[in-house]
């Protein structure tokens, strides 16, 4: 096989994953997405288990629903460069910026909600995974169940996402942390090295 086709092979094996995360992101079970694009269940359901082979007929309309350009679904690797150019998505009122590249596994975040997007009564949800948040600037209000917590800037907070939660911003600035991601299960580990005399 040339490279040139092992590489396709590779962006397409990538895209299956890509469409789950982006999917779980929303809190978007299948058949809600199936009404969305008109794909039925069991084709969005091969496709994300990588299956199905993605066409641009069924990608176009996974893009639109998502609310993403197509080039982010495929998201084919550049080559000789090793930087990261990520585009912010905007959902739920608040500017998620992508720091990996990846999908599946750990997933890195740098999120930003504008200042004062606080609810009446704000609807805690829960998704499967394991997260961990680091504030940045700013004050984020953080509903963990039975706990409501501001968080300041330095301050970190980690917790299983079948638990209810919710975030905010109480303050008079934008809050800005960052936030990574794992599937269930897969908790983050900090590790500090003793300072060296």
């Amino acid at each position: 096989m040339s490279d040139d086709a092992s590489d396709l092979d590779d962006v397409l094996q990538a895209v299956g994953p890509r469409l789950r995360a982006l999917r779980q992101e929303r809190d978007a079970t299948l058949a809600e997405l199936s009404a969305a694009t008109g794909i039925s269940v069991s084709t969005l359901s091969r496709l994300e288990s990588g299956q199905r082979r993605p066409t641009l007929e069924l990608l176009l309309p996974l893009a639109r629903a998502h609310q993403v350009p197509l080039d982010e679904l495929v998201d084919a690797p550049e080559t000789g460069d090793p930087r990261i150019r990520p585009r912010p998505i905007s959902r739920f009122g608040m500017t998620f910026i992508p720091l990996t590249r990846r999908p599946g596994g750990l997933q890195a975040y740098k999120q930003i909600i504008p200042a004062g997007r606080q609810t009446g009564d704000p609807e805690q949800k829960t998704h499967e995974g394991y997260e961990w948040l680091y504030v940045l600037s700013g004050r984020l209000r953080l509903l963990l169940g039975e706990h409501d917590l501001i968080l300041t800037p330095g301050e970190v907070a980690e917790f299983d996402t079948r638990v209810p939660h919710w975030f905010g911003n109480p303050g008079p600035e934008p809050v800005e942390f960052l936030s990574l991601f794992g599937p269930q299960g897969e908790r983050m580990h900090v590790r500090a090295r003793p300072s060296g005399k």
